[in-house]
């Protein structure tokens, strides 16, 4: 990809272009706005550190996410680039993008209105898809073969989530059993913080290389190029994703904090260190096997798996009942809206 100034002139060259890379650092923005905070909400609600220093500590983990990850193993972003096809015309590829993008935006924004954490993921996944199929009036512009990761990523990450949190948690209370309880509290505080770090970093690696990856699909599209079956990804866009992500949450972020950390259960020390650690595993298995899964997903179920450990009425089903409707809506909803966007789009800009 070339330097953010060939970037930059190439942006400023093409309306359109520019159109679609601001309404992805958008959808950027709100992810940061909506789902980063479930990285470090068990961190912040059970005091181990304050709101502003956690959210800076995610900032910079998030970058670290995106940058090894993605030296590691870019496939994520490869799967999302290649999920869809917008068809070989430039300018008439680029309005689809932009109305994909403006759609996730109004979904998630509505999601966080409500004060529920949306899947970010998912909603990316529906816009693009619901686009795409407009675009062409037909389901050839989906790939198949990349989609049902997404299917699979969603049970894997939801069972991952619940049974490594139950297990770490229930390996936890066994090991400290016999401890003074406030004996450990330096400890699990410290603790707690290295799985927030990890959860963030996690994110980063699975929804920063999401967003990087409609970044490169804005400016292969723009060109009437096809993307190059070898992603390489420069370190001043994962620098500008993780900023806009981080704004993003400094933005808007307590609200989920409040419905992820204490809402749905009453978590202590201890038990926010076995979600964020077991979350942040899912992730990571996910990610070697290049599922493109939700960060959400893998962290609430992990808390409802941490919760189920001292019993199964300690979680509050009220909440969970609203996410799991959030979740289940969002492939239909964000796709309807990424579809009628999309028609819009075309009859105002073609």
């Amino acid at each position: 990809m070339d330097s953010i100034i060939e970037f930059w002139s190439q942006m400023t060259a093409n309306p359109l272009l520019f159109i679609a890379v601001a309404l992805t650092l958008g959808v950027i923005l709100v992810n940061g706005w909506t789902d980063a905070p479930n990285a470090i909400a068990t961190c912040v609600v059970t005091r181990c550190m304050p709101p502003k220093a956690a959210i800076l500590m995610a900032a910079v983990f998030n970058f670290l996410g995106v940058f090894v990850m993605t030296l590691v193993n870019a496939t994520v972003a490869e799967t999302i680039t290649k999920m869809v096809d917008f068809g070989t015309d430039p300018d008439k590829a680029i309005i689809a993008l932009s109305a994909a993008l403006f759609a996730i935006v109004l979904w998630a924004m509505l999601a966080w209105v409500f004060g529920i954490p949306t899947s970010e993921s998912h909603a990316l996944i529906a816009g693009l898809t619901g686009s795409a199929i407009a675009l062409h009036g037909s389901f050839d512009g989906v790939n198949g073969s990349e989609w049902i990761k997404v299917i699979y990523g969603i049970f894997i990450s939801v069972t991952l989530g619940f049974g490594l949190g139950w297990i770490v948690c229930k390996l936890v209370t066994k090991i400290f059993y016999n401890a003074n309880r406030p004996k450990t509290e330096p400890f699990f505080r410290g603790a707690q913080i290295v799985g927030a770090a990890s959860m963030a970093f996690m994110h980063g690696a699975q929804d920063g290389q999401k967003f990087m990856g409609v970044v490169l699909l804005c400016v292969y599209m723009s060109k009437g190029q096809a993307l190059p079956s070898d992603i390489n990804i420069p370190i001043w866009l994962m620098i500008i994703c993780s900023v806009v992500m981080a704004a993003g949450t400094a933005m808007g972020g307590k609200k989920i904090i409040k419905s992820v950390g204490m809402d749905m259960v009453k978590l202590e020390k201890y038990q926010g260190f076995s979600a964020d650690i077991a979350a942040a595993l899912s992730l990571l298995l996910c990610s070697v096997f290049s599922l493109p899964v939700s960060t959400t997903h893998a962290k609430t179920t992990s808390i409802m798996g941490v919760g189920a450990v001292k019993r199964v009425s300690a979680i509050n089903f009220g909440v969970v009942k609203e996410m799991v409707l959030t979740w289940v809506l969002t492939f239909p909803g964000c796709g309807l809206v990424g579809f009628l966007m999309t028609k819009l789009f075309m009859f105002i800009f073609t």
